[in-house]
């Protein structure tokens, strides 16, 4: 009886009580905020004169992030001798990932092993980032007797397990997803299936899916499809006549709710039509309860008045993009990766998520002495002290000291 790919690993447990409190407490240390705290007791409104911030009711780190900073910071604890590797990055924050390194925990590539994990042996201790990890890596990891500590989000792994079993099934996987992130990797390697004869299609964005739905209902040229998709993004072997039969949706956690329900209401129609049932449509809610947390919370922020909202997080963070995207269409929108953005009362250097790099803007609306209403939130990978870093600079920006919004 064939193994399960997710069994016989030598994962490691580092969660043991002592080790825990001790890690919890340098945790909270290091990003952990009283002022955030204070705000979001009070309401998520801190007003003075006449400056107003308004966070969002839900953001910045979910569990999963909390437990995978947690479990990194006690595999040194627990192995203070040994090597320690990471795969890529443990979460998509820089601050984060700063402090891991500090703690000499060495980030391996994820997306091509190259030779340092040939120079890898069983002393050495290996961490599985909160995204998980392609089955390929883990398998080069185990090969070298390496301890592993798993650091893998449950909602990740739920998504793992559904699309095990389309593969299972004969049902070919679309994920709603970024094909060059380390989440949808890992997730497409186990769509992939035990015998790595299951099938996936990655696809992104309305006007991928439009064509694929374009496919199944009225078949079309498999060379043109394949010159439209990437490899990466589609299983070895992918046959669009015959692996867009019996499909199934899936997606990476971080993405856009309503685009990814906006993906399965078309896949299902198209399915429809060709079918005349949905008997050959399979679908799993696999948006991770804590993306949607956020991303509702912002909607009900973008109900109250504000000049402008900022968006703190990594600039490569999914998640946070796309709270981005939310409040841009309603208002101006700074995507900063931490207070230092906020150059002065005018210029903003931030994220532009279309031109794909860092520019500097102008906003007038921290100028001068009028009324402003500025609006916060965060993704799932954000630490609360650069909220408060983000807090603090507003005021400063206007003229308030860190004493009086700390007394607010």
């Amino acid at each position: 009886m064939p193994t399960s790919p997710e069994r016989n690993r030598r994962r490691v447990n580092v969660r043991t009580p002592e080790v825990m409190e001790r890690v919890q407490a340098e945790v909270a240390d290091h990003y952990q905020s009283s002022i955030v705290e204070k705000v979001r007791a009070r309401g998520g409104i801190v007003s003075i004169g006449n400056t107003t911030v308004r966070l969002a009711k839900q953001f910045g780190f979910c569990y999963g992030v909390e437990r995978a900073i947690d479990l990194a910071y006690a595999s040194r604890r627990v192995f203070p001798d040994n090597r320690v590797f990471l795969i890529g990055e443990i979460i998509h924050n820089p601050e984060v990932n700063r402090q891991l390194e500090e703690m000499n925990i060495v980030s391996l590539p994820w997306k091509a092993m190259d030779a340092q994990y040939d120079e890898l042996d069983e002393d050495d201790v290996v961490i599985v980032p909160a995204f998980g990890a392609p089955l390929s890596f883990m398998d080069k990891v185990e090969s070298r007797g390496c301890q592993i500590v798993d650091t893998t989000c449950g909602d990740v792994m739920k998504v793992w397990k559904r699309v095990r079993s389309f593969a299972k099934d004969g049902i070919t996987s679309i994920i709603h997803g970024k094909a060059d992130h380390e989440e949808t990797r890992a997730t497409a390697s186990r769509a992939a299936g035990e015998s790595g004869q299951g099938h996936y299609l990655i696809v992104l964005t309305l006007d991928d899916i439009d064509y694929v739905c374009r496919y199944i209902e009225e078949g079309g040229d498999a060379g043109a499809f394949h010159e439209r998709f990437s490899a990466t993004s589609m299983s070895e072997g992918f046959d669009p006549d015959i692996h867009l039969v019996h499909v199934g949706v899936a997606n990476q956690t971080t993405m856009l709710k309503s685009e990814t329900e906006e993906i399965q209401r078309r896949v299902r129609e198209a399915i429809i039509k060709r079918d005349g049932s949905d008997s050959n449509f399979s679908v799993f809610d696999t948006i991770c309860g804590a993306t949607q947390e956020r991303q509702d919370a912002l909607f009900d922020l973008l109900k109250e008045p504000l000049d402008l909202l900022l968006v703190v997080g990594g600039y490569n963070s999914s998640n946070t993009t796309h709270l981005v995207e939310i409040g841009e269409k309603e208002l101006p929108t700074f995507f900063i990766r931490s207070a230092s953005c906020l150059v002065s009362l005018e210029e903003i250097i931030h994220y532009d998520i279309h031109r794909k790099e860092e520019v500097s803007d102008y906003s007038l609306s921290l100028a001068g002495d009028s009324p402003i209403l500025v609006g916060i939130t965060a993704g799932a990978s954000c630490p609360s002290n650069l909220i408060e870093d983000t807090i603090l600079k507003i005021f400063e920006l206007r003229g308030i000291g860190p004493d009086l919004v700390r007394a607010a």
